[in-house]
């Protein structure tokens, strides 16, 4: 790394920012940085941004402490509390609780775990599709998305 690259970043620059559980890559703008939280898109990034008074496009690395506890503040009080249309939620008339939620990190894992498993018990199409490891969602499944050794062309005799 070269000199000027050094005084562009600054000295207390972070590489890594640990957030909602998630490592953030701290040379990408802020707004990219935040996506790899999961249940955190780039519309819900720029939000966060700027409910946060952050500049998105500013590395995010160079938030300082303070900042970075700022951010997940703001993180998770839109968790808890999004003033966002129903749409942009990721989690819309939960089934526990009927509320719209919007889930993030572990949270969002550990829910969709549970619908998934949720599926399997009652046998509906949709588990057993998951139990077996095949296309969900109705794709094609007899020339894309194969795995295992046999791969190919059969022939019949």
């Amino acid at each position: 790394m070269s000199k000027k690259e050094e005084t562009e970043l600054g000295e207390d620059f972070s590489y890594i920012l640990r957030i909602a559980d998630t490592d953030m890559d701290g040379l990408k703008p802020l707004r990219i940085a935040l996506t790899s939280v999961k249940g955190i898109g780039s519309r819900t990034a720029e939000m966060i941004c700027n409910n946060a008074g952050f500049d998105a496009f500013g590395l995010a690395g160079n938030l300082s402490v303070d900042e970075q506890e700022v951010l997940k503040t703001t993180i998770e009080t839109y968790a808890e509390n999004p003033e966002v249309p129903v749409w942009m939620l990721n989690r819309q008339r939960d089934l526990e609780s009927g509320d719209e939620l919007h889930l993030v990190g572990m949270d969002l894992k550990m829910v969709t775990g549970d619908d998934i498993d949720r599926l399997r018990a009652t046998k509906a199409y949709r588990g057993i599709r998951h139990a077996s490891g095949k296309k969900v969602r109705g794709q094609r499944g007899r020339s894309n998305g194969r795995t295992g050794l046999t791969l190919g062309v059969t022939l019949k005799k």
